[in-house]
């Protein structure tokens, strides 16, 4: 049986092809030319993730906000300078080691160095200098604390968490560890210390990210399995859906827990009820139906939960801390200001007052 097929350099052209012949044939695939398009600026925009690095920054920006002690514009525009260099010297590490997956998956396939917008080299080179300038910004601006938090982030994405997404389901709880740190960040950042609030603040973050994580990669189970990524979504469906539902249950129990250690007043618990039940209601519907539209829906409005959570942190906030200056011999002790022992002073003989003794007979 022979056919007329057309060729694909011309409308007007035609072959007579044998159908005996059409097995033997094999189209060499050549990779069309991406359009190089929009400034560079644009382009290594893209390399650090740029909205990604927001939310890490906006997250610090809460972190310090909420820390129990003064505001200090220097050090507040330092740490927030210094944690979005970090994570977009993370991001771009991140792309680097995974060109060959992204190539696989319709969602990254267009990403800056899959495409060859930016060289490897040239990625590698911008991730040292913003990591550098970032760590330093941190350590000199800052404190010592919020450049080590910021250090064992990077790593800890870039090194531990990017290569376990080939090995294990763990990754997911890796890279929820990393998400909780930036607030961490900023309130040592504000305070040079870290304490129970603060954990509170990385609770939350850290158990946001199931329910947002789960929620966006369940749609996209055929890409993540393509590349080879080890996803609960993919490996373990059933615990993608349970994890997501539990850790939504977490989020309303950390925020119940937030003014019984005097972070927020008790209002708090109020206000961010309603917010809280209905992630919870779309995280059970997500686990009840685990389709494409409840698990979308819950993703869409995780977007919207975390900032609006965040203004009900600041809003809420117990003590708004302005300038407060404490007297030298004062020492605050939770709510109460006890007086420190005074200094010592010297004795001498002419600090003796005399003074007359009467000393009565027997």
């Amino acid at each position: 049986m022979i056919k007329d097929v057309p060729l694909s350099d011309g409308p007007n052209q035609s072959r007579i092809w044998n159908e005996q012949e059409k097995t033997k044939f094999k189209a060499s695939w050549v990779p069309s030319p991406y359009p190089n398009t929009g400034s560079i600026l644009n382009k290594y925009k893209k390399l650090s993730k740029f909205r990604l690095t927001s939310l890490v920054v906006i997250t610090t920006m809460g972190g310090y906000a909420m820390a129990p002690a003064s505001f200090d514009a220097t050090s507040f525009i330092m740490c927030t300078i210094g944690t979005g260099l970090v994570s977009a010297a993370a991001n771009a590490v991140n792309q680097y080691h995974e060109v060959p997956f992204d190539s696989q998956m319709s969602r990254t396939k267009n990403r800056v160095l899959v495409t060859g917008q930016i060289t490897p080299l040239n990625a590698l080179g911008f991730a040292v200098i913003s990591a550098t300038t970032g760590l330093c910004l941190l350590y000199f601006g800052v404190n010592s604390l919020t450049a080590a938090l910021g250090a064992g982030n990077l790593f800890l994405y870039t090194s531990i968490y990017t290569p376990m997404k080939r090995i294990s389901i763990a990754n997911t709880w890796v890279g929820s560890i990393v998400g909780a740190i930036p607030p961490l960040m900023g309130w040592s950042g504000c305070t040079g210390t870290l304490d129970t609030g603060a954990m509170i603040l990385a609770g939350v973050l850290y158990a946001w990210q199931f329910p947002h994580f789960n929620a966006l990669s369940w749609n996209l189970r055929p890409d993540y399995s393509r590349a080879g990524y080890r996803m609960m979504a993919v490996i373990d469906p059933a615990l993608c859906r349970r994890t997501a539902l539990r850790h939504s249950l977490v989020i309303c129990g950390m925020s119940l827990a937030a003014p019984f250690f005097n972070i927020t007043n008790y209002w708090f618990v109020l206000e961010s009820l309603p917010l809280n039940i209905y992630l919870c209601y779309l995280a059970y519907k997500f686990y009840q139906k685990s389709d494409s539209g409840s698990s979308r829906r819950l993703f869409r409005f995780s977007l919207i939960h975390l900032p609006a959570l965040m203004l009900l942190f600041l809003a809420n906030k117990k003590k708004w801390y302005f300038n407060n200056t404490i007297d030298d011999n004062l020492v605050n002790n939770e709510e109460t200001y006890v007086p420190l022992i005074p200094k010592t002073q010297s004795i001498s003989v002419k600090n003796v007052i005399s003074a007359p003794v009467t000393v009565s007979g027997s």
